[in-house]
């Protein structure tokens, strides 16, 4: 048996900051018994709950299955341990794999070189035993192999997402530095929005807040579009079982009213880019898009704003940013009465040039960025 097997127990890698609302989601999943780690979230599941949560979660960006502990001094030891596990119990010669690694305040220094010699480890192992061996894919692999090397103690695991769950399927065509699909989860979530009071994006870019806003108000799960996921790999994978947990999900989808989520940019390339994005989770068209310049829009008042405004990366001329911020501040002043906004600031230096009072700030990293989101009462 394989660790995972023994203890139920799995890791999700989710970001730190988003984490008080990662553990409750998980939670309200089927997994029990979580405990905050470095960069993610220990728990216990079982095989529904593991299936419901990767299917569902809105947060999390993998969950990781571990198969083999071990201490590990050297990069043959890692080879020799690697070289014993049964890899044909996840693997078939004509399946693809890749293997991601980390490693910290260990005696194998770099990353890479530890992936290498496991990779070698289960391409020599299919050679031994079954004569050839699965080929090497590092975009789209059928299973994704994880280890994590930290004070000389390795962990080899199977990812049971199958890649990132940040990548719901929707995003297919993008404008330049677009928002992770997890973070803007998170702000939907941090928003509170009630799902009943109309929510708006000025600056909607390719569409991910609306989608992910859109998402949540019908229920629907999250990887809805996702062709597969890595614990179809498991040896102990149950398909039925994986039916049942898709249809109940899907049973709790609920249809949204019109007119409820709206977006707007004063891009024609991003609005068009958005239009085609919502369309692939909205078929009925309930999220309305319209190109339109904020700055010429008549008001936006009694709504939830939720936007993530240009900065540096996404306006070429950075010296105009403090006036555009100068601007908006303006604009949600005396034209967005009764409205609550939730700003994301990629860049929080601007945050003073917005001239309002907050009600809160959040530290929310996006890509390496050091942003904020902001709340703003509008009366």
């Amino acid at each position: 048996m394989y660790n995972y097997q023994k203890s139920y127990r799995y890791f999700a890698q989710v970001a730190d900051d988003i984490k008080d609302i990662a553990i409750p989601e998980l939670e309200a999943l089927g997994a029990k018994n979580t405990h905050s780690a470095y960069r993610g979230i220990y728990f216990t599941a079982d095989k529904e709950a593991l299936y419901k949560i990767n299917f569902n979660t809105r947060l999390i960006n993998r969950v990781l299955a571990p198969i083999k502990s071990f201490s590990c001094h050297s990069d043959q030891y890692l080879y020799k341990t690697a070289l014993k596990i049964k890899w044909d119990d996840f693997l078939k010669t004509t399946d693809t794999f890749a293997v991601f690694a980390t490693v910290s305040h260990s005696t194998i220094k770099h990353s890479k070189f530890a992936a290498l010699r496991l990779k070698d480890a289960i391409a020599d192992s299919f050679r031994e035993n079954v004569g050839s061996r699965p080929s090497v894919d590092t975009r789209e692999p059928d299973v994704w192999v994880n280890l994590h090397i930290e004070n000389d103690e390795a962990i080899i695991s199977i990812d049971t997402s199958g890649g990132s769950l940040h990548r719901r399927g929707y995003r297919r065509r993008s404008v330049q530095a677009p928002m992770v699909e997890t973070l803007a989860a998170a702000i939907i979530n941090y928003s509170d929005w009630d799902e009943i009071t109309p929510l708006h994006d000025p600056f909607c870019g390719s569409g991910t807040l609306l989608c992910e806003a859109y998402l949540k108000a019908s229920k629907m799960p999250a990887s809805f579009l996702r062709k597969k996921f890595g614990f179809e790999q498991l040896p102990d994978f149950d398909p039925t079982l994986w039916e049942k947990v898709k249809n109940e999900s899907l049973a709790k989808v609920k249809k949204h009213p019109v007119d409820i989520i709206s977006g707007s940019d004063i891009s024609l390339q991003a609005v068009k880019a958005a239009t085609y994005n919502c369309s692939l989770i909205d078929p009925d068209g309930l999220i309305t898009l319209k190109r339109r310049d904020i700055f010429k829009t008549e008001n936006l008042e009694n709504k939830t704003i939720i936007c993530n405004p240009p900065y540096g990366i996404r306006i070429n001329n950075e010296d105009d940013l403090g006036g555009f911020f100068k601007d908006l501040g303006d604009f949600l002043k005396q034209r967005c009465k009764g409205s609550n906004a939730f700003i994301y600031f990629g860049e929080r230096k601007y945050i003073k040039n917005i001239g309002l009072k907050a009600s809160w700030k959040k530290e929310l990293s996006n890509g390496g960025l050091d942003g904020r989101l902001v709340k703003y009462e509008l009366y």
